[in-house]
Order: structure tokens, then sequence, then C-alpha cells
């Protein structure tokens, strides 16, 4: 049966915009470059560092990914340090989605589960009301910010914390730049990264709890 396909006038009006394409270019060249500038700033702070993380996990390459269709929306992301099998994961994602914000997130599955929510028990007061919210989706690739799907953690909800992580199969730690705040304005999206990674690296410090000495 042919069926007739129409474009409404709003559709058509939008396929011969071509203003919209070429900023869209411009910045997602920007976002792979603070991408690759957050690489080498990761690299080097991933020296400072003692990690309990699986053998084998990747703190020199790591992995840039660009796509179009995350819910629909293209993205890029920059996953460093990084390691995935089946059983375990150990990464720590820099993500650009259009339309919905930048986010950083510590993504943890495997048998060091435990270790990790002990050092996050015990660095709790450092942790706690800085814009870090634990993911409580039944998967690890949830990317939305909402309500529903996150615990923030803050001194006030330190129960309820406890009892979300004595039963995730997985822990995945966000902190979300939305596109309003004065970190796009000023350029500060590499340090903000750097700056969340060391607050996220307690969870995985593999003696104790880390303290690093404010640089940049």
């Amino acid at each position: 049966m042919d069926r007739s396909i129409q474009f409404t006038p709003a559709e058509r009006s939008l396929i011969q915009e071509t203003h919209f394409f070429q900023t869209k270019a411009i910045i997602s060249r920007k976002v792979k470059q603070i991408l690759e500038q957050l690489h080498v700033a990761l690299k080097e702070e991933l020296f400072t560092v003692s990690l309990l993380a699986p053998e084998g996990v990747d703190t020199t390459i790591g992995q840039f990914v660009k796509g179009e269709h995350l819910h629909d929306f293209p993205y890029q992301y920059l996953d460093l340090p990084k390691y995935f099998s089946q059983d375990e994961k150990f990464t720590f994602r820099s993500l650009f989605w259009w339309g919905h914000h930048f986010v950083f997130a510590l993504i943890l599955e495997g048998p060091h589960l435990d270790r990790y929510t002990r050092n996050l028990l015990s660095s709790y007061d450092r942790l706690a009301d800085q814009g870090l919210y634990i993911l409580m989706a039944p998967t690890l690739w949830e990317w939305e910010k909402r309500p529903e799907l996150l615990l923030e953690i803050r001194k006030d909800n330190r129960e309820a914390v406890e009892a979300a992580l004595a039963i995730r199969p997985f822990l995945k730690i966000h902190r979300f730049i939305p596109f309003e705040s004065p970190i796009f304005e000023k350029g500060g999206l590499v340090a903000e990264g750097i700056k969340t990674f060391r607050l996220m690296s307690d969870i995985v410090a593999n003696e104790g709890i880390t303290h690093h000495p404010m640089r940049r």
C-alpha cells in the first residue's frame, strides 16, 4: 500500500536550516578539544594516586567515543582510567550529552565493590554536599538527571546512602555540570574534571584516603 509521507511546515523549515549544523560542528570540535585536554590532565593526575583497580586497567590511552543516538541526542565522551570486562568495570567517564548536560561519572563493578563502599563511607564527610549522586537505576548505562534515578550524597542523609550501598550490585557516582553553569562560559571544564576526579579518587584509593594538594 502506498502511504504518503508528508513533512510539516516546521519540518520543511528545519531541513533547510544550515546555520545550526555549522554551529554544531564548531561545538563538537570544542568538546573534542576539551576532552583531549582532560585526557592529558587526567593522565598526569593518575601518576599521583594509588588505585585499587583491576589488573590491566588502562591509565594512559583511554578511549574517545562520539555518537548521535544517546536517547536520540548526540554525545561525546572520554573514558580514563578505563577497564571493562563482563564482570568487572572501572572507569572515570567525562560525557558531553547534547541537550542535557556534561557529567563526570565513576563506574565501578566487580570483586572490589565492598572495599569501594567502605572507602566511600570512610570519606563520607568530604564527599557529602559536593554535588555527587549515586545512580539507583537497575543499569549502569543511565545518564539522565531524574530524581527517581539518583540519590545525592549529603550530610543529612547518610543512613539512606548506607542502606542504598548495601544492596547495590554496582556503584556509579555522577557529578552533573548544567550547560547554564558559568563553568562553560569561563572555560573551566578541564579543571572541574580534575577536581571531580580527585574528589572521587578517595573511593578507589588503594590504601585509605588520598588527599591531593591543590594545584592548577
